[in-house]
């Protein structure tokens, strides 16, 4: 009874399937054959990662059973290696100092790169082209007590920026005045991006020196760096720039690779100022010419607008009158602007007649003639002043008279006597 009845219903299952035929049934047999194949590139690509994860394992067993602190561990030559990616390099390893040979000591040069050969207790590791970015080669030595003694070859593999940019971040176009802005410094495809040092320059001056914080990373990376900088009208078409240097130490190369980025030239708007200074009044000989400067720079190139007690029309930095008459007496401004400010300078002008000019040069002339001989008569009493001390102290010293001094006392001759 149950045998018909799985018969039964194996029986109705398959005329589903049959009746379903070229419909649903071939639609499952792709979903249940692509499910498969999944499953098996899943359970291939798993034997694959175990196989590895085995050898890793196996690599970290054997190097940690290593002693690399053994008396009479080998020695490389060189003790490291800086090397640019893709060059050839190689290196020595003497196994021991001492006789350890002869003893079944087993000694090789481990390394997943390169070609070691032997020759006693010597052992040369070459490569013909590094191409790994992370390589340690390690030589050790193994005696007959499954002892191991070991030392490992730091190898530093380094390549020189790709490329070197410089750039305002977020910025394009003038800047201005007093705002801050950030010089970004982009460094692409360096390795080891630790050993990297950017350095900031305006002009030929240093600005800062920012370093790389990623001490991890070994192969090529593309990294920025930021500098603050507050811009002032000296900056105006200053150019500023970097440079990017791996500083390998003294087993690098002996001038540092360094890259250098182009050149950007820094548009600063600043309001006008004036070149030179002014003095508040300015007089003028009637028939003579003016001529009033107010100069100044700035960015934009300002505009000039003058306002005079007579209408004159000037478009620049200069107002120049032929002959002046007394009508040009007065006040002059000038006003300097662009969009980022304005600057006012006022001539204050006096107009004087050809008579007034002569008065005023004699009554100059009097006044200095009067000075000098002031200055002789002053100096003539300090003069006597000093004399009079001198001798009036000698006179109290040794009891002379000062009548003596200047020879100003009177000679008496004898009279004879009529007898």
């Amino acid at each position: 009874m149950l045998c018909v009845k799985i018969t039964r219903e194996w029986t109705f299952t398959f005329n589903i399937i049959r009746t379903l035929d070229f419909g649903l049934s071939r639609g499952l047999y792709h979903i249940l054959f692509a499910t498969r194949l999944r499953l098996l590139k899943i359970m291939f690509f798993s034997d694959i990662f175990l196989v590895f994860s085995l050898m890793t394992f196996l690599w970290d067993f054997h190097v940690s059973s290593c002693d690399p602190d053994c008396t009479d561990k080998p020695e490389f030559t060189p003790t490291r290696l800086v090397v640019k990616y893709g060059d050839p390099t190689s290196a020595s390893c003497s196994v021991c100092q001492h006789a350890c040979l002869g003893d079944g000591t087993i000694s090789d040069v481990e390394s997943p790169v390169g070609n070691s050969t032997k020759n006693g207790t010597t052992i040369s590791w070459t490569i013909d082209r590094l191409t790994e970015w992370q390589t340690s080669p390690m030589c050790y030595s193994t005696n007959y007590t499954g002892y191991q003694c070991c030392s490992t070859l730091p190898v530093t593999v380094y390549q020189p920026p790709d490329s070197v940019s410089i750039s305002f971040v977020n910025h394009t176009g003038p800047m201005f005045e007093g705002h801050q802005y950030t010089l970004q410094c982009t460094v692409k495809d360096v390795a080891p991006v630790e050993k990297l040092v950017v350095m900031f320059y305006r002009g030929q001056t240093a600005l800062g020196q920012p370093q790389s914080n990623n001490d991890i990373e070994k192969k090529p990376v593309t990294e920025s760096f930021s500098l603050n900088i507050t811009l002032s009208k000296d900056d105006d078409g200053v150019q500023y720039w970097c440079e990017a240097k791996l500083e390998l130490g003294p087993d690098g190369p002996q001038r540092p690779p360094v890259v250098m980025s182009e050149n950007i030239t820094a548009t600063v708007y600043y309001k006008p100022q004036l070149k030179s200074s002014h003095s508040d009044l300015i007089t003028v000989a009637e028939g003579n010419s003016l001529q009033l400067n107010c100069l100044a720079v700035g960015n934009p190139s300002p505009m000039y607008t003058w306002t005079s007690p007579i209408l004159y029309y000037s478009s620049g930095s200069v107002l120049t009158i032929d002959s002046v008459t007394s009508e040009d007496k007065g006040r002059y401004t000038c006003s300097v602007s662009n969009h980022m400010g304005t600057v006012t300078v006022t001539f204050n002008v006096d107009v004087k007649g050809e008579f007034e000019v002569l008065q005023l040069s004699a009554v100059s002339y009097v006044g200095l003639i009067i000075g000098v001989i002031a200055a002789v008569v002053v100096l003539v009493v300090i003069c006597v002043i000093i004399g009079y001390s001198f001798f009036y102290k000698s006179n109290r010293m040794g009891q002379y008279n000062l009548k003596d001094v200047f020879c100003l006392h009177t000679k008496h001759s004898a009279v004879p006597s009529v007898e």
